[in-house]
């Protein structure tokens, strides 16, 4: 399924949440306790931002908060374009100089970030939508729209293992330790081992896991077409606990000091506190009434997202009052990242768009002419977006 069949399909169903324990959660608490690294380049296990010369998943760590510590020129130029054919929903992971992003056509590439040359290309499986790469250890995770997970070595290409689920994957990897972290349509949220792709345990909920888990203290937090917002414990695959969301939701959410952030297709943004489950506040835009679909990032005690409303919207992570707006020509189901005071987003309107983040003026832009779905990557001074026309894009 596209975007549009993901809103249409989505019902509110029952909310009973469970969980099944499988082998090994001794010895992924090992390894929590001994902080595996998720990527080679970071040198934290649970950053805020990413490294300066990485952004090894989508939303740049699995704190999700969009944030990056590269530094970007004022006025970037086009460096390069590798032309792929087919609609880019993937967003890129970048280790190592090297680009990884999935393809319309069922593809994983790598592709040099300095040069745009194509380094090895894997056939996944009949597509790959808007699952992004997660790279860690030397391996290259991604899910396809028949439903399997794919491990690939980063770096020759070549095959490590595959684990398949009951239907579409859209959610994309996290790695936190020796444990791969994957939501499917199936309802599931899956715990594999990261060396051979053995399940150790399933979460199940009651309708498509569609968001990226946000890992926070090695709890799993994500919002979906259930209408709840699940916590669920890394290490046994077991709720800590559940509480509603309020409506379903496509959006990744986001933590920072122990309150949760998202967009929901109810045309809110919320806030909701984690120790109390109560909602601290509910933003709406009072005029323009669409789903936000967009991930936010969350920097200096600023929430920015975009909205199908067309709008970049950046409000106050204490009151959720807007500190701005900002209207393109199309919605925004792109999710921004964060580097330098800037916001970093794609439109459908075929712009990517530099923001600054006080002030909520363009500062830079480039016009693609085709629609820019997928999220920007931020690395080594570079910005990797591809567009639905098949041209992968890195600006310097």
């Amino acid at each position: 399924m596209r975007r549009r069949e993901f809103l249409l399909t989505c019902a509110a169903l029952g909310m009973v949440p469970s969980a099944t324990a499988r082998a090994g959660s001794h010895e992924l608490r090992r390894d929590l306790a001994e902080g595996g690294r998720v990527a080679s380049a970071q040198t934290k296990p649970v950053p805020n931002a990413a490294p300066a010369n990485a952004w090894p998943q989508f939303r740049g760590s699995y704190a999700l908060t969009g944030i990056s510590s590269t530094t970007i020129s004022p006025a970037p130029k086009l460096a390069w374009a590798w032309e792929g054919g087919e609609a880019f929903d993937s967003s890129a992971a970048i280790v190592d100089d090297v680009v990884y992003v999935g393809t319309a056509t069922g593809e994983l590439i790598a592709v040099g970030l300095t040069d745009g040359k194509l380094r090895w290309r894997y056939k996944a499986g009949e597509a790959i939508g808007e699952s992004s790469p997660a790279v860690a250890n030397g391996r290259v995770f991604i899910g396809d729209l028949i439903g399997v997970v794919h491990a690939v070595n980063a770096a020759n290409g070549k095959p490590l293992w595959t684990f398949t689920t009951q239907t579409e994957i859209k959610s994309s990897p996290v790695v936190v330790g020796n444990l791969l972290l994957m939501g499917s349509y199936d309802g599931n949220l899956y715990g594999l081992d990261v060396a051979t792709g053995r399940q150790l345990w399933a979460y199940k909920t009651e309708n498509y896991v569609h968001g990226t888990p946000c890992v926070v203290n090695g709890v799993a937090h994500f919002a979906g077409c259930d209408e709840v917002f699940h916590a669920v414990d890394v290490t046994t695959g077991r709720a800590r606990y559940a509480t509603s969301a309020t409506a379903y939701t496509g959006a990744s959410v986001v933590i920072v000091n122990n309150v949760a952030y998202f967009g929901t297709f109810d045309n809110q943004v919320l806030a909701l506190d984690l120790q109390s489950r109560k909602v601290l506040w509910r933003y709406e835009h009072p005029d323009r009434k669409f789903p936000f679909y967009s991930s936010a990032g969350v920097i200096d005690g600023t929430v920015v997202l975009g909205g199908r409303d067309r709008m970049l919207h950046a409000l106050d992570a204490k009151t959720g009052k807007a500190r701005w707006t900002y209207m393109t020509r199309a919605r925004i189901d792109s999710s921004p990242a964060i580097a330098g005071g800037c916001v970093y987003a794609g439109s459908n309107d075929g712009r990517l768009y530099a923001v600054d983040l006080t002030s909520g003026k363009v500062v830079w832009q480039h016009d693609e002419g085709a629609a820019l779905s997928a999220s920007p990557a931020l690395a080594s001074g570079r910005i990797v977006i591809g567009s639905t026309e098949g041209r992968l894009l890195c600006f310097a």
